[in-house]
């Protein structure tokens, strides 16, 4: 009896601790809860306050009407249409070079002497046509002397008669096949051909050196001469931005070389394929050099598109260019400013400036970005 009394305490008293959750003090919820979130305020770094913003002139950005612009990269290259091989009809040696790669020629100049076999037998079969017409017109004037004293019948008069025409016939092929080879003159026979330029303009490229052998009217050509009173500026544009550009318009074209000058431009031909592998389109411009433009120059090409578009303009002191950014400073209210990003344009005559986007005109800025971005450092 003792011992099941006290085994039923002990059961009793497990049961109690165990169940001490359930008759003790009741959890609180609010304990166990996590703490709540702080909200820290973090200080507006656009925004400057001054103690004397009356020392800062303000300036209202004015209306300015732009056309929207395109500017892509291109090279100067020669106008092919005026690039001109120099070639020999005759086959020979080189004996003797005149010109050289770059000079500036004129039309007619001797560029280069070329001893040739082909110019020995054309004046060989000159002089042989030439000798014959000197009989044929000897035989002629004996058939007219005779025909008039009844030696000789009118067929034989006719037979000498065609002998002299045919003989004449060979004396002016001969003479032209001299002309063509490049012989100077009938007279003096000489195995030398000489060949001139066919056009004034630069020697863009040379193909022959001294003793070396030429075909005749065979590649490569001993010289092309390149007029270049007018170039061919090649660019490329990407496929998105083809609607700016259309055939005919003008464009401005500035060299890396001479970047204050601009040279106008007409758009000649837009390439009908594109470049797969940098989605662009070669676009030909042609600009009349004023000899400064050589082939292989790198330039800018300036497209102009036809929509007026609407924007803001300041003076140039007023836009802050900082981290690769623009910025203009605006009021906020009482003695704080606002630094506020802008994209800057291009330059305006008075000193302006063109705002593409951040600012609509009417809007007050700080007229010296500058010098109020010091000032607010030093504060």
């Amino acid at each position: 009896m003792n011992r099941r009394l006290a085994a039923i305490v002990g059961f009793t008293s497990i049961f109690c601790v165990l169940g001490a959750g359930c008759n003790g003090d009741k959890s609180d919820p609010k304990a166990e809860a996590p703490p709540p979130l702080k909200v820290q305020r973090v200080e507006d770094r656009t925004l400057f306050q001054v103690d004397h913003p009356e020392r800062f002139q303000l300036v209202q950005a004015v209306e300015h009407i732009a056309t929207p612009q395109l500017q892509v990269n291109g090279t100067v290259n020669p106008d092919i249409a005026r690039a001109v091989p120099v070639i020999s009809i005759a086959s020979g040696r080189v004996v003797e070079i005149d010109a050289r790669l770059g000079d500036t020629v004129k039309k007619g100049q001797l560029l280069l002497k070329v001893q040739s076999a082909d110019m020995s037998g054309a004046f060989s079969d000159y002089q042989k046509a030439v000798a014959d017409e000197k009989l044929a017109q000897t035989q002629l004037d004996r058939a007219n002397f005779l025909y008039g004293k009844g030696a000789i019948s009118q067929n034989d008069l006719q037979i000498a008669q065609n002998a002299e025409d045919k003989a004449k016939v060979d004396v002016a092929n001969t003479a032209d096949k001299l002309r063509v080879l490049g012989s100077p003159t009938l007279d003096r026979p000489s195995g030398i051909v000489e060949i001139h330029a066919p056009i004034s303009g630069v020697i863009t490229d040379q193909q022959v050196t001294n003793a070396a052998g030429i075909a005749g009217l065979g590649a490569p050509n001993p010289f092309t001469i390149s007029d270049l009173s007018y170039v061919w500026i090649l660019c490329d544009v990407y496929e998105n931005d083809l609607a700016e550009v259309r055939l005919g318009e003008k464009a401005d074209i500035r060299l890396n070389a001479y970047p204050d000058q601009v040279f106008a431009g007409v758009i000649d031909n837009l390439y009908p394929v594109l470049d797969p592998n940098i989605r662009s389109v070669k676009v030909r411009i042609e600009v009349r050099n004023p000899g400064l433009m050589r082939p292989g120059m790198f330039v800018s090409a300036t497209f102009h598109g036809r929509q007026q578009q609407k924007r803001a303009a300041v003076p140039a002191t007023a836009i802050l260019h900082l981290h690769d950014r623009d910025w203009v400073y605006v009021p906020a209210g009482g003695n704080q400013f606002r630094r506020t990003e802008v994209v800057g344009g291009d330059m305006l005559p008075g000193s302006m400036q063109e705002v593409v986007s951040g600012l609509a005109s009417g809007q007050q800025v700080v007229s010296n970005a500058l010098e109020f971005q010091n000032s607010a450092e030093q504060q």
